[in-house]
């Protein structure tokens, strides 16, 4: 990692510190002062471990505030390239090869919130006005690849923020001109097609990006689709979807389950021209699902439009691993991140570029966390004591919690280190969970 302190003053090696970042987020501490007190004076073992982590050499650990200063002299940029680092490590790994739709990795897109305050916070807030009171924000707009056993993680992060930040001053919240999810996605994508150029993606969307500004730049990059179909966005699309719908009814697919589950799958082909003018060729399709359990019968409706060639042999597949794939980015990603002790929109820093850097560690320690909670080293272990992984640890959170205090009670053994007998282990996922 570069690192633009002055060496002859640093107590800390950028590695020890990078490493003490990681476990912020790894054990769940939920925050920057929880480092003080659950490691810097929680246990005897805590250096030794983190020192043979980090293959660094410490003689003592910093105060929450040396990691602070510490991520101020680390690039973003170099952050998401050990992010880049390894998620390539996992594609090479084949790990997200189960999930692939028609052959194709999904990558899914959606944003959401991070931080957010009464008064604005710095120049590149967004506002939100509720009643008479002016809402300050950050967001993000996340690009997550998903695995098999809703293992979702990150690929790529693109900020959300005032694009006229440096014209601000002295603006009412109203005059100031909002970044947005979709502008946010334009500036996303090649950053994408740049560090993955060979891998042809399919985009799992909410029915915001269904729109020829999407199509045209997927399009432009060899990419396909799924994007939730909603009438409220393309109302004449949706018109026309439904008109021709009675007359495809050899369009048709229906798969009974054992559970009392009954899936009825319907498509049309379709053709959409934006307002300026560009056609584009897609399918509109829907699943139809009723859930009969002790005389009680509950029907869900989706609805979808994709590039994808829609067939009876496909329609299953894109809506399943492509469609309804869409609410992990949502569920395990950013609610598990907001509501757990990785703690996302907590506060870690109230700078206007450090707080990013916190954020992609974030991301980092979660794809460890997933590896860690999702892999079958974990049910190994469980098998072993003859119970299932949550009757032996009682939540994922117990499972931070059991690391923390291997972390600080128990010296790690030399052997845990090898990495001859580590590249002996072969780690799968379960994905009929």
């Amino acid at each position: 990692m570069p690192d633009s302190r002055d060496p002859r003053l640093c107590t800390y090696e950028t590695r020890f510190l990078l490493w003490w970042g990681i476990l912020l987020y790894l054990l769940q501490l939920g925050s920057r002062r929880q480092l003080d007190f659950e490691l810097r004076d929680g246990g005897p073992q805590v250096l030794d471990n983190v020192n043979r982590l980090a293959e660094t050499h410490q003689t003592s650990m910093p105060v929450h505030d040396t990691l602070d200063h510490g991520l101020e002299h680390m690039a973003l940029s170099a952050l998401e390239v050990l992010r880049f680092q390894m998620v390539q490590r996992l594609l090479r790994m084949k790990v997200f090869d189960a999930a692939r739709v028609l052959g194709r990795p999904v990558l899914i897109i959606d944003g959401t919130g991070l931080i957010c305050f009464h008064r604005r916070h710095c120049p590149y807030c967004l506002t939100q006005q509720h009643g008479e009171q002016t809402l300050y924000m950050h967001q993000v707009l996340e690009a997550k690849l998903l695995g098999p056993a809703g293992l979702v993680v990150s690929l790529g992060s693109e900020f959300i923020e005032n694009a006229d930040a440096a014209q601000a001053a002295g603006k009412s919240a109203e005059q100031v001109k909002q970044d947005c999810e979709l502008k946010a996605f334009i500036r996303l994508m090649p950053q994408i097609k740049q560090l993955y150029p060979q891998l042809a993606f399919v985009l799992a969307m909410d029915s915001l990006y269904g729109v020829g500004p999407v199509f045209a730049l997927l399009q432009e990059y060899h990419w396909s689709y799924v994007v939730t179909f909603k009438e409220g966005r393309t109302p004449a699309l949706w018109k026309e979807y439904r008109t021709l719908l009675p007359l495809c009814s050899e369009n048709t697919l229906q798969r009974t389950y054992g559970d009392g589950k009954v899936q009825e799958f319907r498509w049309v082909p379709l053709e959409y021209q934006d307002s300026e003018g560009r056609c584009f060729k897609t399918n509109g399709f829907e699943c139809t699902e009723t859930v009969t359990r002790e005389e009680k019968q509950e029907k869900h409706y989706f609805a979808w439009l994709s590039d994808l060639k829609v067939t009876a042999k496909t329609v299953e597949e894109i809506a399943e691993g492509g469609g309804r794939a869409r609410w992990k980015i949502e569920n395990e990603g950013f609610n598990r991140q907001k509501n757990s002790g990785l703690n996302l929109t907590h506060v870690y820093s109230i700078h206007p570029e450090k707080w990013k850097s916190y954020y992609v560690l974030l991301q980092i320690a979660f794809i460890l966390t997933q590896l860690l909670e999702r892999g079958s080293l974990l049910r190994r272990l469980a098998m072993q004591s003859g119970r299932s992984w949550q009757k032996l640890f009682g939540s994922l959170r117990n499972i931070a919690r059991r690391l923390l205090e291997s972390l600080r009670n128990r010296s790690w053994e030399e052997e845990w280190f090898d990495v001859a007998s580590a590249a002996k282990l072969r780690i799968s996922f379960d994905n009929s969970s």
